[in-house]
């Protein structure tokens, strides 16, 4: 371990990345990622289908800013020529890689071959990843898991096969296709990848990271460049500085005070807005506004009223009685 490289791109040693997620991972929910310490950070994934079908959502998906630099824009698909129209589309909005979704386990996509649906057919995700490895100058990457079933787990074979086909880093998700988000992810092959002295490019772990022990372990043990992390960033954007606190000191951050998380929820509900405008950026922001605030006592009736509320300032306003009404002066 130590610090490492993305084709130009360094990092830090034990680096922190966001996961890409569908619906999580907008511009704003990267903001305040960002300002936490997210190290790296992706797109909601993009579908080359969309794409190449000038799907507008699409498009849109692939703005990225410059202070979230480091970015990956991540596409997926399941048609060679696909995916390479779609990775020479998002190398015009300059991130600074491009990374291959082979994990997704969603049904729709994974059903007709896209996502981790590619761990059924390896020879076209290599196919395909070389493709779009020679089509654009930047650095590719590919996000994918340990196989389709637990009668299948190919990814060390995989692994070496992609890295032969020129990506620059590989995110592996602990747990197959048809695990889903079940169980307990399994970073026992994700360390097998790592080990194994064939492969010299970045290994990202992804499954099951929740808190600064859960990430220490995965580097201690498993000997992974960079972390991953999803699910658990969601409503709680700033694990980020808990888990590098936690590495750098070996102590645990107490929890954020519920005045610092209205203050984290109205800065990423403006940027929201600014983002996406003000009627889409307050109701994709419902989400966000939702679980922001888990656990807090008595507090059913308020969550509904954020999650229903359409008046921008009344939604500030709501905000405000949380702070006042659950924050730690009372």
């Amino acid at each position: 371990m130590g610090k490492f490289k993305i084709g130009d791109i360094e990092f830090r040693d034990k680096a922190l990345f966001l996961a890409p997620m569908e619906d999580v991972t907008d511009p704003s929910f990267r903001f305040v990622c960002k300002e936490y310490g997210a190290d790296m950070m992706y797109t909601e994934f993009v579908s080359s289908d969309g794409l190449t079908h000038n799907a507008e959502k699409s498009f849109k998906k692939m703005e990225v800013f410059d202070y979230e630099r480091p970015i990956g824009i991540q596409i997926y698909g399941h048609i060679p020529e696909a995916m390479v129209e779609a990775a020479r589309f998002a190398e015009q909005y300059h991130p600074d890689l491009i990374d291959i979704n082979f994990g997704c386990p969603v049904n729709k996509i994974a059903k007709r071959g896209a996502g981790s649906g590619m761990m059924r057919f390896p020879d076209l995700m290599v196919e395909i990843t070389e493709k779009v490895v020679k089509a654009v100058n930047l650095p590719v990457t590919v996000k994918t898991r340990l196989g389709w079933d637990e009668d299948s787990l190919i990814i060390v074979e995989l692994a070496e096969r992609l890295q032969d086909a020129g990506i620059s880093a590989l995110t592996i998700h602990g747990r197959t296709r048809c695990q889903m988000y079940k169980g307990q992810a399994d970073w026992t092959l994700i360390g097998k990848v790592k080990e194994n002295p064939r492969m010299h490019i970045p290994i990202i772990g992804n499954g099951d990271i929740t808190d600064g022990p859960s990430c220490k372990e995965a580097f201690d043990r498993y000997g992974v460049d960079a972390v991953m992390i999803g699910r658990a960033t969601y409503g709680h954007p700033w694990i980020f500085r808990e888990i590098r606190h936690y590495l750098d000191t070996g102590e645990e951050l107490p929890p954020m005070s519920v005045n610092d998380r209205v203050a984290l929820a109205k800065r990423h509900f403006l940027k929201s807005i600014e983002v996406k405008g003000e009627r889409r950026g307050l109701l994709e922001m419902r989400r966000h506004l939702s679980c922001y605030f888990k656990n807090l006592f008595n507090f059913k009736e308020t969550r509904m009223k954020l999650v229903t509320e359409n008046d921008p300032q009344k939604v500030l306003q709501l905000l405000d009685y949380v702070a006042d009404t659950w924050g730690e002066s009372n």
